[in-house]
């Protein structure tokens, strides 16, 4: 069984103790080629053989790598021992992958002159236009997008952490452990003793400790006003929940969508529609969907549909911006079916 040693961060003043001594009787040693200098000094280069391709490994080989590297290997060696554990390393990974990220962070905000020039002020609508690209990429179901946008975010949180560190004592890690005191206080379910059997009991919990945090504030606290409408309905929604204002399950709420819908038939304007708007919150709030995702995906939907009604209508000699209006819903509806086919083939 191979195993796999974790070197610390990289530096070779900062390996642990237990990865030397895992290593310490080892005849052969593998290591990625690019391993630094030092750290081939340390572990005795006479020992090492540079490691080109893991699917090549010796089923008891021993490889040796800086902490994220090592997680990587571990990764695809899943019956693999490793020192630390699996969970200590991957911990460990993170952390210093998150490290380097801030470095850069660090860096852009020395050498880069328009990086130097950004104030929180400047920086949170980018922030703000990351999180809005993070929804779409959820919206559109693609893991590899996804995780460019997340990456896109989390470094816009690792820069307004920097900004913050210039100004004051505290930095990244003060606000990660500041973070990580918040959310083990509003999961007494799962760090102490309190009983939470559904998701629905974990927010009633997660809400009342809020509330008991933020006694003076009122019901609707944390209520920012540049939220997204449908967003800042689902909070203001999901507070009243917190308090037991709220519909007891989806048909109720369905029921109230309905009799909004009908009073906006009879009387459209302005008020009847965001009524509706809002009791469509609602059925998300109940239903466990949230309706900034959901409609996103819809429009995600409709821009395909639509596009590929004019695709086809071009296809069949005809400009779509010219046909009328039963044309373009005939196309559309082709278009529709099409795309409802091949999610299905």
């Amino acid at each position: 069984m191979a195993l796999v040693v974790a070197l610390g961060p990289g530096d070779a003043d900062a390996v642990p103790a237990a990865a030397l001594s895992a290593l310490a009787q080892a005849t052969a040693i593998c290591v990625p080629v690019d391993l630094a200098v030092d750290l081939r000094d340390l572990l005795g280069a006479e020992r090492l053989v540079d490691l080109a391709d893991i699917a090549a490994l010796a089923g008891d080989a021993v490889v040796a790598a800086p902490d994220a590297r090592a997680h990587r290997i571990a990764m695809a060696l899943p019956d693999a021992q490793t020192v630390p554990g699996r969970p200590a390393l991957r911990n460990r990974a993170i952390g210093a992958q998150v490290a380097e990220l801030a470095a850069v962070g660090l860096r852009l905000r020395r050498d880069c002159p328009w990086d130097r020039e950004q104030t929180a002020e400047t920086i949170v609508p980018h922030t703000v236009e990351e999180a809005f690209e993070v929804a779409e990429a959820v919206a559109s179901g693609d893991p590899i997008h996804q995780l460019d946008e997340i990456g896109d975010l989390l470094f816009q949180a690792v820069f307004l952490a920097q900004l913050l560190e210039e100004q004051r004592d505290d930095d990244l890690g003060s606000i990660a452990r500041g973070q990580t005191e918040k959310l083990i206080s509003r999961h007494p379910h799962v760090y102490g003793d309190a009983v939470a059997e559904s998701a629905g009991r974990v927010r009633d919990l997660w809400e009342r400790v809020k509330r008991e945090e933020r006694a003076d504030q009122g019901i609707f606290h944390e209520m920012p006003v540049g939220l997204p409408a449908l967003a800042f309905a689902a909070k203001a929604y999901k507070r009243a929940a917190a308090i037991g204002f709220r519909f007891e399950g989806a048909s109720p709420a369905m029921e109230k969508l309905r009799e909004e819908v009908g009073e906006l038939e009879r009387d459209a304007n302005a008020h009847e529609l965001g009524d509706v708007l809002l009791a469509a919150v609602t059925v998300g709030h109940e239903m466990r969907i949230d309706p900034e995702i959901a409609l996103r995906s819809a429009v995600a939907r409709f821009r395909d549909r639509v596009e590929a009604a004019a695709r086809l209508a071009s296809e069949a000699g005809k400009d779509f911006e010219a046909l009328g209006p039963a044309e373009k819903l005939a196309f559309y509806e082709k278009g529709r079916r099409g795309g409802r086919a091949a999610r299905n083939a």
